[in-house]
This record gives structure tokens, C-alpha cells and sequence, in this order.
């Protein structure tokens, strides 16, 4: 397993030029150096080197990032931020007790078994299995956690192509790893990348997914797993597919909605190419539509003020749309979104769920 003296060549890159600074949404509501990349190299190269302690107040700061990764955007030494930041709270979390009662809880006997148990519930109120059609696109459905335990996205799925020859294949997949990956369980998301990827299989056209972190940890997995490359242009999301296939969509009453560009979709063309297939839909795009919706995971949990702002501009950025909806491509996004418009009347709603809810779908309507 890497430690961080494998990173000391890329910590030492950051020339501190402070570009990362004007893209950081913490930095911009702290101006702290230490919540920002440029901040935390410094702080990382000196334990790289042995000169400082992976200490508590340090561990503060790697907890104190949305993994946005905007910063990556902006440097212009290329230096992967999140990787570091991962391996540098793995090595600080392998040191501590409280690590051996997250890993248990995050273990295949507990995390996985519990997801495996509301699946089973939610089974009865999951749509029958498609046919199976010849000569067809055979899709990968990866579910994500969320959409395991919850059978909505099934729905939304069997309406929207309902007419469209597509083969969706479920493997047994665990986690995509992301929770155990920010949490320092390195072990435990290398284990789930494994599975996951031996389930791939090779007999696809793409692997899809309804969830943008999924999308984006899968696409991540060579950065962890030796040997292992992905063909990034077959890892798409259900708006990918539905643009592909130009499904219409047709709502007999005028509708207003904006969207809320996840951090980890790299490219929303998709979602332009959806809107000119419907029909009475008005888009609204809101200010900063790219700008973090404040939950991102845990970072809700640990930091409550930070993420009360970010909430709040975001809220406002939305109502100024005048939008009755808000649609997005990311389930923590969605509850980050309700949470932060939670004393108005407009809607956050899966992009799925928003589609599914057209009077007519089709590809000839």
C-alpha cells in the first residue's frame, strides 16, 4: 500500500502559486491556507519527509475538502489533490482505534449484508425483469448503494425506454467504494473496486450508472488497482443513454426547471441534448449551476457551518431561477438540495424521476 513518501515528487511540484486558492469553495469562505491544496501540500510534504507529525489537527484539514476537485482544474502541475488527500487520511485513519470500529462497520459482513437485506424488502415493489432482445445494447447497470435499497430508479428506467432494445445486466456489485475511500479504509474500498471490476465482465457496450460519484470512483479505480484500465467512453450515465438513444419528451402543462451539475460529472452535454427533445420544459440555468451543493458525504457531517453556507448559496441561486424544479444526476446531491430548500415549495428530483414523469415518452411522439 502507498504512504505518502510515494507522493513526495508531486507534493513537491506545488510551486504554491495559489491558483488553487481562487477555485476552492472552503478557501473562499475560510481564506485559511491550511483548508485549501496548496495549504495541505505544504503541511503533507513535511510529513513526507519526516519533519511533521500526521497529526490530529492535520487529519482537521483532509477532512475539511468537498472532493470537488476544482483545484485539479486549475493546477498547473497536474497533481492529483484527491489521490494524495486519500492516502494521506488512509495513512492517518490505520493509526487510530476508532478506525477498527469504522472498518467493522464498513466490512462486507455489516455494510454489504445490510444493503443485500433492503434490496431483498424493496424486491416486491421492483418492476419485472425485461426481455431479453437480440442484436441489442447490452448495459451494465451499476446501481450505486442508494438505488439498491430503493426500487424508484427501476421505475424511472422500465418507463423511459420502455420501447428502446436494451439488455440491462445486474451483476452482483458491492459499493463502488467511495464511502470507505473517504473514510481512510483503503483496504476495504481496493476490495470492492476488485469485486466490482471482476463483475464487469467484457461482454458490454457501457456501463451505466444514475449516480455522478459512482460514475466517477469507477472511472478512478486504475488510479488504485495495478494493472487494471477502463474504457472511459463506455462509463456513462442514464442521461448519456437517453440522449443517445433521442428519446422524447412530452409534458402537456408548461414546466420550469434548472439543473444542478454535480462535482463529479465532468461533462453535462448530455442534459442540453435531453431539453431539445421536450417538449413544454423551460430551463432556467442557475448561477454557479456547477458550484457544490455543500453535503458531499460526510463533509455535512463534519463541517455543519461550512456546509450550512454553501447550502444557503446555492438555495439562493435556485429560487432566483424561479424554477419549479431542480433536477440533478447524484442521490447525495438530491439530499443535499432538499435539505438546503427545504422551506420552499420547489421540487429536487432525480433527472430519471423528472423524465418519468412526462405524459408522453417515446422515441416518434
Amino acid at each position: 500500500m502507498k504512504t505518502l513518501k510515494d507522493f513526495e515528487n508531486d507534493l513537491s511540484k506545488c510551486s504554491k502559486c495559489g491558483l488553487c486558492s481562487q477555485a476552492c469553495p472552503i478557501y473562499k469562505l475560510t481564506l485559511n491556507d491550511c483548508t485549501v491544496s496548496k495549504g495541505k501540500f505544504l503541511m503533507l510534504l513535511g510529513v513526507a519527509k519526516g519533519d511533521l507529525k500526521l497529526s490530529k489537527n492535520i487529519n482537521k484539514y483532509l477532512d475539511m475538502c468537498l472532493k470537488c476537485k476544482k483545484c485539479n482544474e486549475f493546477c498547473p502541475a497536474g497533481i492529483d489533490v484527491c489521490t494524495i488527500l486519500n492516502y494521506a487520511k488512509y495513512e492517518y485513519m490505520s493509526k487510530t482505534i476508532v478506525s477498527k470500529f469504522i472498518n467493522f462497520l464498513q466490512s462486507r459482513l455489516i455494510f454489504s449484508n445490510i444493503i443485500k437485506l433492503f434490496q431483498f424488502i424493496s424486491k416486491p415493489f421492483r418492476p419485472q425483469k425485461r426481455p431479453h432482445y437480440e442484436n441489442a445494447k447490452n448495459i451494465i447497470y451499476f446501481k450505486g448503494c442508494v438505488n439498491q435499497i430503493c426500487p424508484n430508479a427501476d421505475n424511472y428506467i422500465n418507463k423511459i425506454f420502455k420501447d428502446i432494445p436494451i439488455n440491462i445486466i445486474e451483476p452482483d456489485f458491492d459499493c463502488c467504494g467511495l464511502p470507505f475511500l473517504s473514510e481512510g479504509n483503503m483496504k476495504r474500498f481496493i476490495e470492492s473496486a476488485k469485486h466490482n471490476i471482476k463483475n464487469f465482465g467484457t461482454n458490454y457496450d457501457f456501463i451505466v450508472n444514475d449516480c455522478a460519484s459512482c460514475e466517477d470512483t469507477i472511472l478512478n479505480y486504475p488510479k488504485y488497482i495495478d494493472d487494471f484500465e477502463i474504457n472511459r467512453g463506455k462509463v456513462i450515465n442514464w442521461g448519456n443513454l437517453i440522449a443517445l438513444n433521442e428519446i422524447k419528451f412530452k409534458y402537456s402543462a408548461p414546466v420550469k426547471v434548472t439543473f444542478h451539475k454535480p462535482c463529479h460529472i465532468k461533462n453535462d452535454v448530455f442534459f442540453n441534448q435531453i431539453l431539445k427533445n421536450c417538449t413544454n420544459v423551460e430551463y432556467i440555468q442557475m448561477e454557479n449551476y456547477d458550484d457544490c451543493c455543500g453535503l458531499s458525504g460526510t463533509f455535512g457531517i463534519k463541517n455543519p457551518k461550512l456546509s450550512s453556507e454553501l447550502m444557503k448559496s446555492k438555495a439562493n441561486n435556485i429560487i432566483a431561477t424561479g424554477a419549479q424544479y431542480v433536477v440533478t444526476t447524484c442521490p447525495s446531491c438530491i439530499i443535499g438540495l432538499k435539505i438546503a430548500l427545504k422551506n420552499t415549495d420547489i421540487k429536487v428530483v432525480s433527472l430519471l424521476e423528472f423524465l418519468s414523469s412526462a405524459d408522453e415518452i417515446g422515441q416518434n411522439i
